[in-house]
């Protein structure tokens, strides 16, 4: 059986002046009623967190699965707290939110909320919203980490082809044979070519 999905709540200042009671009350019920529909929906909620600085510690000690933002016009403050604690290591962000500005939804998007939800706590939607937010978190995972290798190869081919240079250059080689050489030296290492290419050019550098 697979564990339940361990979910962390980020939720803005309630320091308001005593004018703003009403308005602390209202968000209060609202993050009560979202953990209560969390947990109905048989998720692990392991923490309920103020957006502050010191979030990025507090979240690197809990390593929760998906992270949820419930603000209303905090919303662009709190995410921002979110997105420097999560830039080392990237989580799938929900916004909950009851703001009718989605003006900033483009930058949220961009900053890496899975899924924006304006006015969206009914119960029976938590489960499929985060389902489809988890998913499109994994799959834009998979993207980036294919563009990652891919970068990666076409570095490593410029390496090995600037290695490839310089042996054609002073051992008068053809590319094939200086290309066969490289291969060779890195099976005899039992390393990569790529470091045998690399290790090729700093003592070319080295040695001018």
């Amino acid at each position: 059986m697979k564990h339940a999905l361990r979910i962390v709540v980020i939720i803005p200042d309630m320091a308001l002046g005593d004018d703003q009671e009403e308005h602390v009350q209202q968000q209060l019920e609202r993050s009560r009623s979202l953990r209560m529909g969390l947990l109905q929906a048989q998720y692990d909620v392991v923490a309920t967190l103020p957006a502050d600085v010191f979030l990025s510690e507090r979240i690197a000690q809990l390593r929760p699965d998906l992270i949820i933002v419930d603000a209303e016009s905090e919303a662009r403050d709190a995410l921002e707290h979110v997105v420097v604690a999560t830039r080392d290591e990237r989580r799938p962000i929900v916004l909950f939110t009851n703001d009718q500005d989605t003006s900033h939804v483009p930058d949220a998007v961009a900053a890496g909320v899975c899924a924006y939800i304006v006015e969206g706590l009914a119960p029976q939607r938590i489960r499929p919203i985060l389902q489809v937010a988890m998913a499109r978190f994994r799959h834009e995972e998979s993207l980036r980490a294919e563009l990652k290798d891919a970068r990666d190869e076409l570095k490593d081919r410029k390496t090995i082809d600037r290695a490839k240079g310089i042996l054609m250059q002073r051992q008068a080689l053809s590319e094939k044979d200086a290309y066969d050489k490289l291969r060779k030296l890195a099976m005899d290492k039992g390393i990569k070519m790529v470091q045998i290419a690399q290790r090729m050019i700093d003592a070319a550098e080295l040695l001018g």
